[in-house]
């Protein structure tokens, strides 16, 4: 169990670190584009699942870890995978915020940038508005309609946790196998490319929440709020959407 949590806690870390440090918000990387957030995030999700896999079978996502849970019916190790995992988002996070330190200091120092995020006295709310690089800590809505940004995580996560409950589980259903691992970066992929648009998929409730904790915490000067009035939905959406992945797999695969 001991083991599983440090492997949680390290292998999110590089996911989160390398996910939200390809968002293409600072100099160095703009004009990215979404093909290499989508294939940045693929490639993060490889390597760290192919670290972990034979310690804790890829438990970097508490999605899937709720999924396997309601397929297998053992949740005893559950609070220590998600310990392991929010953690280690946010160590990732930090790994971020010093790899591109100057750049931040840089982007959140020129007046351009930072305009948008200047609130006035009389805005009643200034911490749920989204600041000038919260997306490159946490995911955020293109059109903010509450029931479509959660129908979207619920409906992308539950396409990630199916995929990989179908593909039969290692290990004594603990996890991923090798070809396993490699199918699941591509299913991220793949959804990123058809179903993120609408949200930026989360997928991963701790690959949002960890970041966006980590963007509060941070003395970043003009950073602007965290938009904790969105934070619930990349965390509850991918949450229900493995619960149901699982529960139909119990239905028609078991």
């Amino acid at each position: 169990m001991t083991w599983s949590a440090l492997d949680a806690f390290f292998t999110q870390a590089e996911n989160c670190r390398s996910s939200v440090g390809i968002v293409e918000h600072l100099p160095a990387i703009r004009g990215a584009g979404w093909l290499a957030i989508t294939f940045g995030w693929g490639f993060a999700v490889l390597i760290a699942a192919y670290v972990s896999a034979p310690l804790s079978g890829a438990h970097l996502n508490p999605a899937v870890t709720v999924g396997i849970a309601v397929k297998t019916g053992e949740w005893g190790d559950v609070p220590v995978y998600f310990a392991g995992q929010i953690l280690g988002a946010m160590l990732g996070a930090v790994l971020m915020w010093i790899t591109y330190y100057g750049q931040f200091a840089a982007h959140l120092a020129d007046p351009e940038n930072i305009k948008d995020a200047k609130l006035g006295p009389e805005d009643p709310h200034p911490h749920d508005q989204a600041g000038p690089v919260l997306g490159i800590f946490s995911t955020g809505p293109e059109i903010r309609n509450v029931v479509q940004n959660l129908a979207t995580e619920i409906i992308g996560t539950f396409v990630l946790v199916i995929a990989i409950l179908t593909q039969g589980l290692q290990d004594g259903g603990k996890g991923l196998g090798v070809i396993g691992v490699l199918i699941t970066s591509f299913v991220v992929v793949g959804i990123g490319l058809s179903l993120g648009g609408p949200t930026g998929y989360a997928i991963n409730p701790v690959r949002d929440l960890g970041p966006r904790i980590v963007h509060a915490l941070l003395p970043l000067p003009n950073k602007g709020g965290s938009d904790w009035g969105y934070s619930w939905i990349p965390v509850v959406g991918p949450l229900v959407g493995a619960a149901l992945a699982g529960g139909l797999y119990n239905i028609a695969f078991a």
